[in-house]
């Protein structure tokens, strides 16, 4: 099965070939009909057909450039069309039909090319603006009759001559301060978890994030002492309260049921440049189809999309019925044109988010481009040789201190020609994911695992602190990763800034400590660790506390052993710096000096204690880092995905949370050692919508629970 699903998403990858669904009015229709932007986006049609070819003679076509969609169907809503049913239908020159209020929606977002045949329209439908559709009313019909239903003759464009000044006409004038966002209305079952939580903090406070500390061993003579001693703090979220399922037998794949989570401001930040048209903007739109329609009702969106400039193409609004079908229009009516100027979109992102009058607990920003940014760091001066890509990001997501991240930007790097580095960079300073897409039809896949993760945030704000016990003791450094972190000038305490945590998910810090040699004492204490972290639906500030970490001291000692949880992650953190050291290297053009260090790097691995027991994660690290050797083939490799592949490894192990590499969503992949329960569920959903499961209608419900074992780590 993988491997026939791995070839099907390779052959719509490569836009060989293009599914034609067949219904009973095109029955005999001929076999040049190809599916239009529009009818992949649509969710109406998920639970029909395949949204990936499948091998069958009839459903599986070469595509061609002529399209004949049934002219009694409009191609944006794919509902009938009938005279006189209280329907406006609009017929441009190029023949095809529109409900009239369904194409004024797109020409209203700026697009004047027929969303069918893509050709260009002399004369473009328009609804007058002080007659726009309520949202309640948006998928209503409009009186053929309507005085105000007119057509605008579009005045000859002026010459272009510069692609950064492309504008699409006929826009709606964006407000000078969007605090426009739609009001949030919390259902009663968010009100009710946040009444019964305050039980469960008092009588099962530990569920929510369960501490363990390991040493590196757990016996030393009295007579050693250690300059360089290893602990493990180990820290893991709980999952989110699952409930029996009455529905369950009804699914083959796993049904979730429907409880309390923390609700979600989104914003999308689109690249729509010239580069992103044909294939790649009608996967881009169904894979936001697939976003739109797996938020909830408590929900919010917005989205942002950006060529040589960027707008808004709509409000922060909530993701209800109406609130779907208007995204839906809007995000359907994009064209690719113009340039890459990914600083304006981030700009447009933050300031929704800055300038929103009430905010959900979760707030988030998703990047995606396949180019690089042309207009703020267009290249390397004489005095900076590295672009300064902080300046792709407004002051209010990266500030001017290391005091955590309130807007975190996920960034997905679409292709061979987007700018890896940038990406990395915008995703590192905000404390967000970097994430590598390398085939087009692991789009969704890609948004899916993102989501899944951001609709599953159980811990917010979670500082972890570490103080020395015993008073010769002092701490040495906190490994961490990409968290902040700072020991306190006394060297007894330290802090690492962890922030959001999702369901299941799971954080390993490493502190370093010197041990002296004891007298005459049994024991040894070491530290004590603390949490702090806010419920983010109770809105109640937790402390956890560890018990004292404590090393047995016989006076005699046989042959010591390293902790294999230590060791473990060891090894993570020595991979990860292997990862790094040969991305440095390679960027100086030493690509064989790179591998050199990767191959090192394994053969060290393998001598560990943990690589002997055949541990899970030193399995995968290896695996990955023979990729990446893999990768540093030539520099045209490097280039194409050798870079890309390497800062997305590097962003997952500094966060410690998953992201997509290439066909890494795939299920069989080894290098998933971060993926949740919770994104294990969107992937399942994401591609049983992809292959049309019978399954799949059940799954686009919004989902709030899961019932899965972690993967193993």
């Amino acid at each position: 099965m993988g491997s026939k699903w791995r070839k099907a998403k390779l052959a719509l990858g490569l836009n060989l070939c293009v599914y034609v669904p067949r219904t009973l009015d095109d029955s005999a229709a001929p076999s040049s009909e190809r599916l239009s932007d529009a009818a992949l986006l649509s969710p109406t049609n998920w639970d029909s057909r395949p949204m990936t070819p499948t091998p069958s003679s009839h459903g599986l076509r070469l595509a061609k450039s002529g399209s004949k969609p049934s002219k009694q169907t409009c191609s944006i809503c794919l509902t009938k069309m009938k005279q006189g049913g209280g329907h406006a239908i609009f017929t441009a020159e190029c023949s095809h039909s529109f409900h009239f209020h369904c194409i004024s929606s797109n020409v209203k977002h700026g697009n004047q090319l027929c969303p069918v045949c893509r050709a260009k329209w002399k004369e473009i439908p328009f609804q007058a603006p002080t007659l726009d559709p309520l949202p309640g009313r948006a998928s209503g019909g409009w009186p053929q009759t309507d005085a105000m239903m007119t057509v605008v003759h579009r005045l000859p464009p002026p010459p272009r001559r510069d692609r950064r000044h492309v504008v699409p006409l006929l826009q709606v004038p964006e407000p000078s301060v969007f605090n426009d966002d739609e009001s949030l209305d919390l259902q009663p079952a968010f009100a009710e978890r946040s009444s019964g939580n305050k039980i469960a903090a008092g009588h099962n406070a530990g569920k929510i994030v369960e501490i363990k500390t390991y040493p590196e061993v757990s016996a030393a003579s009295r007579s050693n002492s250690y300059d360089n001693f290893t602990v493990l703090v180990h820290l893991k979220a709980g999952a989110t309260v699952a409930r029996e399922n009455p529905r369950g037998n009804l699914a083959s794949l796993p049904q979730l049921s429907q409880t309390p989570r923390a609700p979600v401001d989104l914003v999308t930040v689109l690249d729509i440049s010239g580069s992103m048209a044909g294939t790649k903007l009608a996967l881009l739109k169904r894979a936001m189809g697939f976003v739109i329609q797996n938020l909830g009702s408590n929900d919010r969106l917005s989205v942002i999309a950006f060529s040589s400039t960027a707008r808004r193409l709509f409000t922060l609004c909530r993701m209800s019925d109406a609130g779907r079908q208007h995204a839906l229009q809007a995000v359907n009516s994009l064209v690719a044109n113009g340039g890459t100027n990914i600083a304006e979109g981030l700009r447009k992102g933050a300031k929704v988010m800055e300038e929103r009058r009430e905010k959900n607990p979760v707030a988030s920003i998703i990047l995606l481009s396949d180019g690089q940014d042309t207009y703020t760091v267009s290249g390397s001066s004489g005095n900076q040789p590295q672009p300064n890509y902080r300046l792709l990001l407004p002051l209010s997501i990266h500030g001017v201190d290391n005091a955590g991240f309130q807007i975190p930007v996920h960034a997905f790097g679409f292709g061979a020609d987007h700018d890896a580095s940038s990406m990395h960079s915008i995703s590192e300073i905000s404390g967000g994911t970097f994430s590598f897409i390398e085939t087009e039809a692991v789009i969704q896949d890609a948004f899916a695992q993102c989501i899944g993760g951001l609709l599953s945030v159980v811990v917010q704000e979670l500082q972890v602190g570490v103080e020395c016990m015993h008073p010769s003791i002092r701490l040495g450094s906190l490994k961490a990763g990409s968290y902040p972190s700072r020991v306190m000038a006394d060297t007894r305490s330290g802090f690492i800034d962890v922030g959001d945590l999702y369901a299941d998910e799971e954080r390993d810090f490493l502190v370093s400590i010197n041990v002296p040699a004891e007298s005459s004492m049994n024991q040894t204490s070491l530290l004590k660790v603390r949490c702090a972290y806010r419920d983010p639906l109770t809105k109640e500030m937790t402390t956890l506390e560890s018990a004292e970490i404590k090393l047995e001291r016989p006076e005699i000692s046989g042959e010591a052993v390293v902790s294999i949880e230590v060791d473990r992650q060891r090894n993570r953190l020595q991979a990860a710096e292997a990862m790094s050291q040969a991305r440095t290297v390679a960027e100086r053009g030493d690509l064989a000096g790179a591998a050199s260090i990767l191959e090192n790097c394994r053969r060290l691995l393998s001598e560990t204690v943990s690589a002997k027991s055949h541990d899970r994660l030193c399995i995968a690290l290896d695996a990955e880092l023979k990729e990446m050797q893999e990768r540093m083939a030539s520099r045209h490799v490097y280039e194409a995905s050798g870079r890309a592949y390497i800062l997305s490894g590097l962003s997952s192990h500094s966060w410690q949370r998953a992201t997509a590499r290439g066909d890494s969503t795939d299920g069989s992949s080894l290098v998933q050692s971060y993926q949740t329960p919770s994104m294990t569920e969107m992937l399942t959903r994401s591609q049983a919508t992809f292959l049309g499961s019978p399954s799949a209608q059940r799954l686009v419900q919004p989902l709030w629970s899961f019932g899965s074992q972690p993967r193993p780590r």
